[in-house]
């Protein structure tokens, strides 16, 4: 009997799920794999902060999904999950519609026999008033864009005025996200003055990274956490600790005591969620931030044939804690979704999900890299330098080898050097 496999949402784990099965069942005429997403390109989503201050150019670094399907013989479709029917297996996609409004593809309904669900997080803004009005993110590229596009244009007003005021902007979360962005802005202002805009220099911005914990980056270790304010204060942003923002106005963000943090541009990236659209989908079972509670095969709780990998996937390992929303586990998740959906179409046992955290890395720009790794003793190794940029690269390289495979991905690599001899360092437009 022929199977329809449906993933929705083509991040790290999406996307690399697709192109393996794609491969896998290529010569299997009664296997078709369908990926659904409502972006038409790809770009790994650890590398937002760069496009949102021009490092990198999403028209030339992105992966076409169409033309990637093609390559890896699997079906892409545009479009976004609104709904899912489980009783008859089935989704509901939104409408099409350009720019100005006309609606290009109506609505329609996709059935799946092998539901895949992929779609990411979001930043969560803990119902703090103001986020949504006067905070940008960079969830998506579109955002990031959008970032970039008002830095930009500020830039433009700095050029032009004989005023010698600072941009200010605050950076509300002190996660790998709001640390490597304030590292990027400061990179910009390096880059900028190359291309005609002489004013701009370091001293042309001032950048308040806000935490509400007791120290950025908590997630990992506080060695980490020491090295990298030391590396944010010699760039010059200021880190503010135990501060947590109350309210956010166009002007600054009010913090707990009442004092204001003055500022020209808000940027979120605090806390993640899955989207309150998602909440109650299918009427699949959710934890808080409405991520879909698995099993270890990561099938979800309330329904065997629909999967659920990456940051919207809620699984507690055996030592009580959850899987961490990072690009390293929707990877591993989604070579264990592999395995198990192609046991499952040949009735086979599925297998459990492991994770194993391989460590993490946090980039400050071109100045510096730390981070640790996770020995094969479970000890975890302290790196810097250049050896930590060089680790961090290779992440992406790996990421790009799980889609491409290893020989493309040199082809990549050779071509992005030749490119940043004959293109500008940064985005200009």
């Amino acid at each position: 009997m022929s199977k329809q496999i449906v993933i929705v949402g083509g991040g790290a784990g999406g996307l690399e799920l697709a192109t393996t099965l794609g491969h896998k069942f290529k010569n299997t005429a009664s296997v078709d794999v369908l990926l659904i997403d409502k972006s038409p390109y790809h770009i790994w989503k650890p590398l937002f902060h760069e496009v949102a201050t021009g490092s990198l150019d999403v028209d030339m670094d992105g992966v076409d999904y169409r033309a990637h399907a093609a390559n890896h013989h699997f079906e892409f479709q545009l479009g976004e999950l609104c709904g899912l029917v489980r009783e008859q297996k089935s989704i509901q996609i939104k409408p099409i519609q350009s720019d100005n409004g006309e609606e290009l593809v109506p609505a329609r309904e996709v059935s799946y026999d092998i539901l895949v669900l992929s779609i990411g997080s979001i930043t969560n803004d803990f119902s703090t008033p103001g986020v949504k009005a006067h905070c940008l993110t960079i969830d998506t590229t579109s955002q990031a864009e959008n970032f970039h596009k008002k830095i930009l244009n500020e830039f433009l007003k700095i050029k032009a005025s004989s005023e010698h005021k600072p941009l200010k902007i605050n950076i509300i979360g002190g996660g790998a996200t709001g640390v490597e962005l304030s590292a990027e802005l400061f990179k910009l202002t390096d880059l900028i003055k190359t291309y005609g805009f002489t004013k701009i220099s370091r001293h042309s911005i001032e950048v308040n990274l806000i935490e509400a914990s007791s120290r950025i980056l908590q997630a990992l270790p506080e060695r980490i956490s020491d090295s990298a304010a030391k590396v944010l204060a010699q760039l010059g942003v200021n880190v503010h600790v135990n501060t947590q923002v109350e309210e956010v106005t166009a002007g600054g963000v009010i913090i707990k005591d009442g004092s204001i943090i003055e500022s020209d541009i808000n940027v979120w990236c605090a806390g993640v969620k899955v989207s309150e659209h998602f909440a109650s989908l299918g009427g699949l079972q959710t934890n808080r931030i409405n991520q879909f509670d698995v099993l270890p095969t990561l099938q979800s709780v309330s329904d065997d044939s629909v999967f659920a990998i990456g940051d919207c996937a809620s699984l507690k390992q055996e030592n009580g804690q959850f899987v961490p929303p990072r690009a390293q586990s929707a990877h591993q998740m989604a070579a264990t979704a592999a395995k198990n959906i192609c046991n499952l179409i040949n009735g086979k046992a599925l297998q459990s999900f492991v994770y194993k955290d391989k460590g993490s890395l946090v980039s400050f720009a071109d100045y510096t890299s730390i981070g640790f790794l996770s020995s094969l003793a479970h000890k975890q190794v302290f790196v810097e330098g250049w050896v930590a940029r060089n680790l961090y690269v290779s992440l992406y390289r790996l990421h790009q080898a799980s889609l491409h495979g290893y020989i493309k991905m040199l082809l990549l690599m050779l071509v992005g050097r030749i490119n940043r001899r004959l293109r500008p360092r940064m985005k200009l437009h």
